[in-house]
């Protein structure tokens, strides 16, 4: 098995960052850039790290109309980036696959994240459960042609069902057996999310804020059988 794990780079700046992935060492050689990150350091620092050898997510969400996707896209895909995350609306979904198109770039979909429970679901005004939210976004996805989803390793085995071999999925909310969920909700064990199909495992705090993250990162891996 090659090693599943994103380091996901929830810091505000590229000092904090670069840190992070110094102290990891050659036990990581996948990075997230989420929302905070890059509205400090943007694409230079994607940049950065692409210089380094290493293989970066682009946690950004896209969502607006089509030209507006498929433009920025192409932005992100021509950095050599790896993946990217757009909203799993179909009109998005297939803008984000014209803009990444002969690239090497997958497009991810984002379901329902892992911090919401059915309460919030309700709040937005859907009266489906995560698990069926996830369902008709996921269908959705595959009929736009995505490369695959960010899922919740609760539905990660179904999901896979869904969008076949081929699809690249990655969950959040995961967490070390008997590690604290913090603001997660639909959590599992690295090992559960892996046996239900996971392709990738975003890990932060567990990785992050261990006194050494490198050594963290090694018992993940061999919690896995990496």
């Amino acid at each position: 098995m090659k090693n599943p794990i994103i380091v996901a780079l929830d810091v505000p700046g590229a000092a904090e960052a670069r840190a992070i992935v110094k102290a990891c060492g050659e036990s990581i050689g996948f990075y997230k850039v989420g929302m905070e990150l890059y509205a400090a350091e943007g694409m230079p620092f994607v940049r950065e790290l692409i210089a380094q050898g290493k293989d970066v997510f682009v946690d950004l969400k896209f969502y607006d109309i089509p030209e507006t996707v498929k433009r920025a896209t192409a932005q992100v895909a021509q950095a050599g980036a790896k993946l990217l995350t757009v909203h799993a609306s179909k009109a998005v979904m297939r803008a984000a696959m014209e803009g990444k198109a002969g690239t090497e770039l997958r497009i991810l979909g984002v379901t329902v994240l892992t911090s919401f429970d059915e309460g919030d679901l309700a709040d937005l005004g859907y009266t489906l459960k995560p698990a069926e939210l996830v369902r008709h976004l996921v269908a959705r996805g595959v009929e736009a042609g995505v490369d695959g989803f960010v899922c919740s390793p609760l539905e990660v085995a179904e999901v896979r069902s869904m969008a076949g071999p081929g699809a690249t999925l990655v969950t959040p909310g995961v967490r070390p057996a008997g590690g604290d969920t913090g603001d997660q909700k639909r959590v599992a064990t690295p090992a559960e999310a892996m046996a239900n199909g996971a392709t990738y495992l975003v890990i932060g705090r567990p990785i992050t804020r261990a006194a050494d993250p490198a050594a963290a990162a090694g018992n993940l891996l061999r919690e896995l059988g990496v």
